[in-house]
C-alpha cells in the first residue's frame, strides 16, 4: 500500500465531512427552529409569525439542497477510496446507513416538498405536520449516521467470522445503542441547534443594527435565542457523558486531547495551555510551556471521582502495571499471533486439516481482541497528532464557553426589551455567526484524528482500511472535490445573502 496513497484518501474524506459538516448543522437546529415559529403562527393567526417562518424556511432549503449534494459523495467514498473497510465491516456499518436512507431521509425528503412548497396546497395543521415531520427526519438521519460513526469508536454487538474474513453484527440493538452512540448523537446535534441559534440570532442582530424589519428580526431572535439556551444545556451535560465513554473505551484519545503523558490520580482539565514543542513521548520534558488547570475535573469527568487515576500517552504505550495496563508491545505481539493463527486457520481449512484447523481457531480466538494491533511494529504510530487534537478540543470548549454566554445575554436583554441599546452586542452577534461552525468542525477533527490511527477502534487500522489505489488518481479527485465543494459553499454563501438582502415579505424595510 502506497501510504501517501492512504494520506489523500484520509485528505480526501476528512474534505468532503469538513464541507459537508458546515451544512449539516443548519438543516438539524434550523428545522427545529422553523417548526416551532409555525407552531407560534398558528396558535396566533398572526400572519408576521408566517412571514417569519416563509423567511427562515428559505433559507433553510437553500442549504438544505447543497447539503445533500456532499452527503452522497461522502457515501460513495466508502465504496471508491475504503473497498477494505466496506469489505470487512459492510454488513455492520451499512446496516445503520440503510435506515437512514430508507426511513429518515425519505420522510425528509418527501415532506420537504410539502413544507417549501405546499403553504396554498395543503390546509395549515397539515403543513405544519410537514414542517416538523422534516425536522424529525432531519435528527433521525443524523441519529443513524452518528450510530455507525459511534460504533467505529466503539465497536460493540459483532464478532468476527474467520470463514469469511469479515466481521458480522451479532446484536443489532447493541450497535444502535451502545453507550457511545447516544451520548455521541445528543452532543453532535446539540452543538448543531446552537450554530443553527447563533446562525438566527446573527441575522437577526444584522437587521436591527441596519434597523430594518425591527419586529420580525426580534421575533425571530427571541425564539432562536431561547433554543439555544437549551441547546447549550443540552450540550454541556452530553458533553460530560461523552467525555466519560471516551474515558472508558478511547484512552489514548483522552489523554491527547488532554496533553495528558503520565497518568495521574486526582488529574486536572487544562483550561489553557501551550503545548511544548520538543516534547516526546517518554522523554521527561515537561508537556506545556504554560498552563492552566482546573484541579480534580479530569478525573471527576473521567472516572467519577475525585480520586480515580487517569491514564496518559506514557502509560498506554509502555504500560503501566499497578492499573493494569499492558504496553502496546504486548499487544502488537498479540495481534500478530492473532494474524498468524488466522491464516494458518485458512491454510488449514484448505488443506482439509480439521485438526490444525481447531488448534488455530483456538488460538486466533484467544488473541482476536487485540487483531488490528499485529499490523503495527512501533508503538509510538499508535499515538494520534497530540497538537492538533489537543488544541482542536480546547477550542471547541472555549468557543462553547462563549456562545453560551452571548446566547444568555441576548436572550436576557430581548425579554427586557433593551437589545437595540447594545449595538456592540449585536454585532457580536453577527460575527460569531462562524464560530458554531468553527467549532462543530473543531470537534469533528476531535473525535476522528483522536482515534488515528484507527478506522475502527483497536479492530481496523486506517492504512489496512485504505482502497489500493494509485495515488495520483486519489490527488486527481481531491483536488477536483476541493474545487467544487468550494463553489459550492461560495454559491451558498452568495444566494443566502441575496435571499438575507430582500428581507422578510410583508414587513416594510
Amino acid at each position: 500500500m502506497d501510504l501517501s496513497s492512504v494520506d489523500f484518501s484520509r485528505a480526501q474524506f476528512a474534505l468532503t465531512a469538513l464541507y459537508h459538516f458546515l451544512f449539516v448543522p443548519l438543516t438539524l437546529g434550523l428545522s427545529f427552529i422553523i417548526a416551532i415559529m409555525e407552531s407560534i403562527y398558528l396558535k396566533t393567526k398572526n400572519p408576521q409569525w408566517k412571514s417569519i417562518t416563509q423567511f427562515w424556511i428559505k433559507l433553510f432549503g437553500i442549504n438544505f439542497a447543497i447539503g445533500v449534494a456532499t452527503g452522497i459523495i461522502m457515501e460513495f467514498e466508502f465504496g471508491t477510496n475504503w473497498a477494505n473497510y466496506s469489505w470487512f465491516v459492510g454488513d455492520i456499518f451499512g446496516a445503520p446507513l440503510a435506515i437512514e436512507g430508507l426511513m429518515a431521509f425519505f420522510l425528509e425528503a418527501t415532506f420537504f416538498a410539502v413544507m417549501f412548497f405546499g403553504w396554498d396546497k395543503v390546509s395549515p395543521r397539515f403543513h405544519l405536520l410537514s414542517t416538523w415531520l422534516v425536522a424529525i427526519g432531519s435528527n433521525l438521519s443524523a441519529f443513524w449516521i452518528l450510530v455507525a460513526n459511534a460504533w467505529m469508536q466503539y465497536p460493540t454487538g459483532t464478532t468476527f467470522n474467520p470463514d469469511s474474513i469479515r466481521n458480522e453484527m451479532t446484536n443489532f440493538f447493541d450497535v444502535a445503542f451502545s453507550s457511545v452512540a447516544l451520548p455521541k448523537f445528543l452532543h453532535t446535534i446539540s452543538s448543531a441547534y446552537i450554530a443553527s441559534s447563533v446562525f438566527v440570532i446573527g441575522i437577526s442582530a444584522y437587521f436591527l443594527l441596519k434597523n430594518r424589519h425591527f419586529s420580525s428580526a426580534k421575533k425571530s431572535l427571541v425564539v432562536g435565542a431561547s433554543f439555544g439556551i437549551l441547546a447549550t444545556l443540552m450540550t454541556t451535560f452530553s458533553g460530560d457523558e461523552s467525555a466519560y465513554q471516551v474515558t472508558q473505551h478511547q484512552p489514548m484519545k483522552l489523554a491527547v486531547m488532554e496533553g495528558l503523558y503520565k497518568g495521574e490520580q486526582s488529574a486536572g482539565i487544562v483550561a489553557l495551555g501551550i503545548l511544548n514543542p520538543h516534547k516526546q513521548i517518554g522523554d521527561e520534558e515537561k508537556p506545556f510551556l504554560a498552563s492552566f488547570q482546573i484541579p480534580y475535573a479530569l478525573s471527576l469527568l473521567g472516572q467519577r471521582s475525585l480520586n480515580g487515576f487517569v491514564a496518559g500517552i506514557d502509560d498506554l504505550i509502555y504500560g503501566n502495571p499497578k492499573h493494569s495496563i499492558p504496553p502496546m508491545s504486548e499487544r502488537i505481539s498479540s495481534g500478530k499471533i492473532a494474524i498468524n493463527a488466522l491464516s494458518d486457520y485458512t491454510q488449514a481449512k484448505k488443506d482439509n486439516d480439521t485438526t490444525k484447523m481447531q488448534s488455530s481457531l483456538s488460538l486466533l480466538q484467544s488473541h482476536i481482541k487485540d487483531f488490528g494491533y499485529g499490523y503495527f511494529e512501533n508503538p509510538k504510530d499508535l499515538v494520534p497528532n497530540v497538537p492538533l487534537v489537543f488544541y482542536s478540543f480546547h477550542l471547541m470548549v472555549w468557543i462553547g464557553a462563549w456562545l453560551f454566554a452571548l446566547i444568555l445575554v441576548v436572550l436576557y436583554l430581548s425579554m427586557a426589551n433593551k437589545i437595540e441599546r447594545f449595538r456592540k452586542i449585536l454585532w457580536a452577534c453577527v460575527w460569531s455567526i462562524p464560530l458554531g461552525f468553527i467549532a462543530i468542525e473543531a470537534g469533528w477533527i476531535v473525535a476522528e484524528v483522536g482515534r488515528q490511527p484507527w478506522a475502527i477502534q483497536d479492530l481496523l487500522p486506517t492504512h489496512i482500511a485504505a482502497t489500493n489505489l494509485s495515488s495520483i488518481n486519489i490527488k486527481i479527485s481531491f483536488f477536483l472535490f476541493a474545487f467544487l465543494f468550494t463553489a459550492l459553499l461560495i454559491a451558498e454563501v452568495k444566494i443566502m445573502l441575496t435571499q438575507i438582502k430582500k428581507g422578510f415579505e410583508g414587513e416594510a424595510r
